[in-house]
Formats: C-alpha cells, structure tokens, sequence
C-alpha cells in the first residue's frame, strides 16, 4: 500500500470525503456544501491518500487556539483500509505537527469500544463533564 499525507483536499478529494462521510452514522447525511464550509472553517486538516490516484482514505481535522487547546474531530479510515494502521498514522500526524506539538491538551470524543486504540496513543478519559447544546433550542425556552 503506497500512501502519502496531505494536509489540504483537492475538490474531488472534498467530494470522496464527503462519500466517506456517508457510510457512518455519526456523519451520514451531511451535505457537501457544508462539508467544504466545515473544513474551509477548521484550523488543520489531516489526510490520507493512495499515491496512485490520489484516493483520500482517511481523515481528521483539528481545531485549535495553538497554545492550551486542540480539539481533533471526524477520525475516519475507509473501511477497506481499516486495520492498517492509518489511524494511528493521522493521530501521529496531528500530534508532531509543529503547531500542535506544544498544546498543553489535545482532546478528542470516540466511542467507548475505541478507547484501547486511542489508549495506545496516551489519550485517556478525562474526569469532566461533556455537555452539548443543540442549535434547536432557544434561550428564552430554557
């Protein structure tokens, strides 16, 4: 398997992440359009091609302030290429980057069955609370 990295998609790998996206349940739906605003809007981003044609087949990207907080989001590795070791390869991409390197926490959410992988990497569970407020409700209503 020959593959390089990329740290920025060309339109057409914009359109294969989009596919990606498609076939989990934590990102199916998504439209394409806000997926290039998403990543036009996201500090870093982290990919994955096959060298030949240029395939993407894994990604993630990073939010960050560059000092106290990075915050990874949307992991994922094209099911064919699971088992690979490509998600090890971004987690490693994100956490050598020079700007993200020296941030004094790096967080990230996953599923519990996905804790042992992360584990491996020096993430573990942090003792806070996660809260989350959906755009659907309003201030006044609360």
């Amino acid at each position: 398997m020959n593959i390089s990295p990329v740290q920025s998609l060309t339109d057409s790998q914009v359109e294969q992440l989009h596919e990606l996206y498609q076939h989990e349940w934590w990102s199916c739906g998504r439209n394409l359009a806000d997926v290039r605003k998403m990543l036009s809007n996201s500090d870093f981003i982290f990919g994955i091609c096959e060298e030949r044609d240029r395939q993407l087949v894994a990604f993630a990207r990073v939010l960050s302030d560059r000092v106290y907080r990075a915050l990874i989001f949307d992991v994922i590795v094209a099911e064919d290429y699971r088992g690979k070791g490509l998600g090890l390869l971004l987690i490693e991409q994100i956490v050598s980057h020079p700007e993200l390197s020296q941030v004094e926490c790096i967080q990230l959410f996953c599923l519990p069955e996905m804790l042992p992988f992360y584990q491996k990497m020096g993430f573990d569970l942090a003792e806070q609370i996660l809260l989350v407020r959906q755009r659907s409700i309003s201030l006044f209503n609360a």
